[in-house]
């Protein structure tokens, strides 16, 4: 284990709560993370695999809790700020969207060695907590792992998107109040970026402000992984070609793939992430192309019910089958958008199901898709 921990000063990196004063004691973060030795794979001897790095990482001591409400051994990562993060926080953190954090499974994703070395120049779980707690304030009680969703998604708000303990004086622009052992605050939701999985716009009426303050307190039963495959056959929208790109909605969340330059028939084969919310929504899909210098032209649309699947893989959870069996199969008809009927199936341990959808409301155009469920556990 040593072998993976750079040297230097460890004591407060440790406890990943640093106050102002540390901060300014230090420099910044990337002053800690330089106490801790470059993070190349040269810092790894013999571990130049990005998974092999990675772990080798994650056993450092500040790193083996979650960043943001301090749950032991966190299997996530937001790739974009450089913490480890638990399941739990995983969630609100795609909340925030990807622009402000792109959220990955330490296991689950396959790692270049290029978002490694992306994600430990950040320095790790202390040395951002250094950066966005600067200012937290002394009688303010971070979120624990049995907190509740909102209390959860509340914080990692501020902490990451409003910024709001890395300025002197920022944390007194809103309330905060302590009620027994749990924190509620109250402050001015600001208007934020289009994709992100809730809304904080300000609402006139009084019934979509109820609805804003529900969807802080979403919580979770799975993640769902989509493979976008390819598309077929798609329509054409610039002249005599199209430059597609997918989004993906569950809930209040939504991810989008890439887009494919000039091309009917792209070939994505993207992995999207999103927790899935209960109650359990349809998970909806978009097809556009993407225009430089106009709205982007719509390419079809699809809805899918992931209820049949999420059911599936939660009875599968606990047994310990481990050869490939066919548990189900969704049956295409009119109601729905398959073309061919699903089958829905154990492969290594993971509930998968293989979709081909034809696209709505567009003269012609196909997806081929892969869902897997992911129990919270993993």
């Amino acid at each position: 284990m040593e072998a993976c921990q750079s040297r230097g000063t460890r004591s407060q990196m440790e406890t990943g709560i640093v106050r102002k004063s540390d901060w300014y004691g230090h420099g910044h973060a990337h002053h800690i993370a330089t106490q801790h030795g470059s993070h190349n794979s040269s810092n790894f001897p013999g571990t130049e695999k990005p998974l092999e790095r990675l772990a080798c990482f994650l056993k450092r001591k500040d790193n083996k809790y979650c960043a943001d409400c301090g749950s032991p051994d966190p299997k996530w990562v937001s790739l974009s700020l450089g913490v480890f993060i638990c399941i739990k926080c995983s969630g609100a953190h795609r909340s925030l969207g990807v622009h402000i954090s792109k959220v990955l499974s330490v296991k689950l994703d396959d790692w270049t060695n290029e978002q490694v070395d992306t994600f430990l120049d950040h320095g790790g779980n202390a040395a951002v907590n250094i950066k966005y707690e600067a200012y937290l304030p002394e009688s303010y009680r971070k979120p624990k792992s049995d907190c509740s969703s909102d209390e959860r998604t509340d914080f990692i708000k501020r902490k990451y998107e409003m910024q709001q303990f890395m300025v002197p004086g920022n944390q007194n622009t809103h309330t905060m109040h302590s009620n027994g052992s749990n924190n509620i605050k109250s402050y001015d939701k600001q208007q934020t970026g289009l994709r992100h999985a809730f809304s904080w716009r300000r609402k006139d009426s009084d019934h979509k402000v109820s609805k804003k303050k529900l969807m802080g307190m979403v919580e979770f039963v799975g993640l769902m992984r989509v493979n976008i495959i390819r598309g077929r056959n798609l329509a054409v929208r610039d002249m005599i070609t199209s430059d597609p790109y997918v989004i993906l909605h569950l809930g209040h969340q939504t991810v989008r793939t890439k887009t494919i330059k000039s091309n009917l028939n792209p070939e994505w084969n993207e992995i999207l992430m999103l927790s899935i919310p209960d109650p359990i929504p349809p998970l909806k899909l978009q097809v556009y192309d993407k225009d430089t210098f106009s709205t982007d032209d719509k390419m079809g649309e699809a809805e899918l019910d992931i209820q049949p699947l999420v059911s599936v893989a939660k009875a599968c959870e606990n047994l310990s089958i481990t050869n490939s069996t066919q548990i189900g199969k969704w049956m295409a008809i009119e109601d729905n958008e398959q073309i061919k009927d699903s089958v829905i199936s154990l492969i290594d341990g993971s509930i998968k199901q293989d979709i081909t959808l034809r696209l709505q409301n567009v003269e012609r155009g196909e997806l081929d898709i892969q869902l897997e469920c992911v129990p919270l556990s993993q």
